[in-house]
């Protein structure tokens, strides 16, 4: 049989476990396909799965069902979520990933107990004042080429410092535990900012407090939060390189699939 895997859950969150050494349904709890989800024993750890089929396709849907078993499981349980289409062949190949990996994941659990991701976009608008700026054209022998390519180059410069400055900034506002940057330029020339921020769940009030704060006094910006997830992003980092295979477990930021975010606030 073989088993359609979301996420790796500390055992001790699954009390039922500990009358059982067989995988046990989740009560009214259904995956991908539509299929029953099921605690599988492992060890110290519990593996959340469903059975699957092979030759069933993935698609939109169940990138969507992916994230919600995910999201369910985290309500009650420190999770490392697999990469969306993680699928074990069997028991036995479930049982040898999980048991050759125990350590490292028990690790990572500890290091994300009690811990959340806040997601934040920042539209920014570009810096540069000069537009998308022109593509270099001619055969790299000319003038206007090479003034062209100084001109984007200081363009892409600037750029990078805006989007430094407003991470920093951001980052002294909200203080978080950690966090990950990524920028990128939109077609009508402004930036756009996506930064994940990893708290402590007991202050997710306390940032939502200061992200309303926060959106009033820089209305320069706009700005969309979403969260508490599970912390998908410091999961990537500290499982990154570990696994090379699809068919291992291996824990990414977000699933390939685009998965529509809970409800955000939009300012």
């Amino acid at each position: 049989m073989s088993w359609y895997a979301y996420c790796i859950g500390e055992k001790q969150a699954f009390p039922e476990l500990a009358r059982h050494r067989k995988p046990i349904p989740m009560e009214s709890l259904l995956g991908v396909s539509g299929n029953q989800v099921f605690v599988y024993p492992a060890s110290e750890l519990a593996v959340i799965v469903s059975e699957h089929n092979p030759e069933e396709a993935l698609n939109q849907k169940s990138g969507v069902d992916h994230a919600r078993v995910i999201a369910d499981c985290f309500q009650h349980s420190t999770v490392l979520p697999f990469r969306f289409g993680t699928v074990f062949h069997d028991d036995e190949s479930l049982r040898k990933s999980i048991r050759s990996n125990q350590r490292q994941f028990l690790g990572h659990i500890d290091k994300l107990r009690g811990k959340s991701e806040m997601h934040l976009k920042i539209l920014v608008g570009d810096c540069s004042g000069h537009g998308a700026g022109k593509r270099p054209q001619g055969d790299g022998a000319n003038r206007e080429y090479f003034t062209n390519l100084r001109e984007n180059a200081t363009r892409q410069r600037e750029r990078q410092t805006r989007a430094r400055a407003v991470s920093f900034q951001m980052h002294r506002l909200f203080m978080p535990l950690d966090e990950e940057v990524s920028c990128r330029l939109t077609e009508n020339c402004k930036m756009t900012l996506d930064i994940a921020h990893l708290i402590d769940r007991k202050s997710v009030e306390r940032y939502l407090n200061k992200f309303s704060t926060t959106c009033a006094s820089m209305r320069e910006y706009q700005m969309q939060l979403s969260g508490p997830w599970p912390p998908y992003h410091f999961v990537h980092r500290l499982t990154c390189g570990a696994h090379s295979h699809a068919q291992q477990p291996s824990a990414v930021a977000m699933p390939v699939i685009h998965i529509p975010e809970p409800a955000s606030m939009v300012v």
